[in-house]
């Protein structure tokens, strides 16, 4: 798909994607750090929700609402939203939570609707702890919407808290896919197509070999 070597592209142009020796907050070495925090401006958001879009389509899931989690899926959803509209022409609602209860006004933790048995997809960066992402789930579900799936920019395929294929939601004892922009075997394929950056690969081998999951 040319979107996922477009999305890396953009990644080390923007110096999101760096090579090195990087200590990860789960104190391993890694080869290689991902920062979705540098993508700041206009032009980075406006292509972030054309990536999302391109990867919510071919994903062929079905879908009602797209949901933010506050606070960085919140412009990821109103972009992603303007994408579909602009490249699909689907005009999908958003909306997203915040994390205080607004105390005056409409009252309200939401900022738009999620609407009982739609379909609502997730999005957020990049997953850490996972504690943004239940916190959308138990919203969604107390709302009594079906999740579709959740959608973030990068899989490292790791061991431990770092596996993002599914997150699990202890109230409901449910198990919800996460799909990634891009994951750790389409960095790997890009390297063994890119001669300026393939002198990476050994080590990213040796370290996914090493703290890698199972491909799924």
């Amino acid at each position: 798909m040319y979107w996922k070597k477009e999305f890396i592209d953009f990644c080390c142009k923007k110096q999101v994607l760096k090579f090195g020796q990087f200590t990860l907050k789960s104190g391993r070495t890694s080869p290689y750090f991902f920062n979705s925090g540098l993508l700041s401006n206009g032009e980075d958001i406006v292509k972030i929700g054309v990536f999302y879009a391109h990867s919510i389509m071919n994903s062929n899931v079905d879908f009602d609402i797209l949901f933010g989690t506050a606070y960085k899926g919140i412009p990821v959803a109103v972009s992603t939203s303007i994408a579909l509209k602009n490249h699909y022409n689907l005009n999908i609602p958003y909306t997203f939570n915040r994390k205080e209860k607004k105390t005056y006004g409409e009252q309200g933790k939401l900022i738009g609707n999620i609407i009982e048995n739609k379909k609502i997809i997730i999005l957020d960066d990049v997953i850490t702890s996972g504690t943004a992402i239940h916190n959308s789930i138990k919203i969604v579900e107390e709302h009594k919407a079906y999740i579709s799936s959740i959608f973030v920019l990068f899989d490292r395929k790791e061991k431990g808290e770092r596996e993002l294929h599914t997150i699990n939601c202890l109230e409901k004892k449910k198990n919800y896919k996460i799909t990634s922009i891009i994951t750790i075997e389409d960095l790997i394929d890009y390297l063994l197509e890119n001669k300026t950056l393939k002198r990476h690969l050994i080590k990213l081998l040796k370290y996914r070999k090493k703290y890698g999951i199972d491909k799924q």
